[in-house]
């Protein structure tokens, strides 16, 4: 009996073969996290990605979006990190000019 539970048994590896795991999210546990993945892939610059968590994290969402739109915008730019970060800087003046 114990024999033949031991042949109709499969490996997990086997059984989890199966099934098409999705490993794209595997780090990212906060919506920001996410937020920031996809806008550091949007502007080509992944390797400023722990740049992006922060400012997903603490910068207000319309500023954020504001410069992403400004970039999506501008077609011809050399580098989209840094003119998403030269917009972000001047949309957060601004802010701080209205305020005051």
């Amino acid at each position: 009996m114990i024999k033949s539970i031991y042949q109709t048994m499969q490996k997990i590896s086997d059984t989890l073969k199966k099934y098409k795991l999705d490993d794209k999210d595997k780090y990212i546990s906060r919506e920001f996290q996410k937020y920031a993945y996809d806008l550091a892939e949007e502007l080509g610059d992944k390797s400023h990605m722990s740049l992006y968590m922060k400012l997903a994290k603490e910068t207000p969402r319309i500023l954020l979006e504001r410069a992403r739109s400004f970039v999506k915008d501008a077609q011809n730019a050399r580098s989209r990190g840094r003119l998403f970060m030269w917009k972000l800087k001047q949309l957060k003046s601004e802010g701080k000019s209205l305020i005051k």
